[in-house]
């Protein structure tokens, strides 16, 4: 009663390496770091002499 059919399913992995993907990566990061180092600034520049 029961038929098992049989499907051959074939997966093609690649390898997400091409030169637009790795500079938007880089692009990414370096905005994180932009915007890290602008907190920072702000931080020491007017809130860290408020308690002095």
């Amino acid at each position: 009663m029961a038929e098992h059919k049989h499907i051959n399913i074939e997966r093609k992995e690649e390898k997400k390496s091409n030169n637009s993907f790795v500079g938007a990566t880089f692009i990414k990061y370096t905005a994180y770091l932009i915007i890290f180092f602008g907190i920072i600034w702000f931080l020491i520049q007017y809130i860290l002499p408020m308690f002095q």
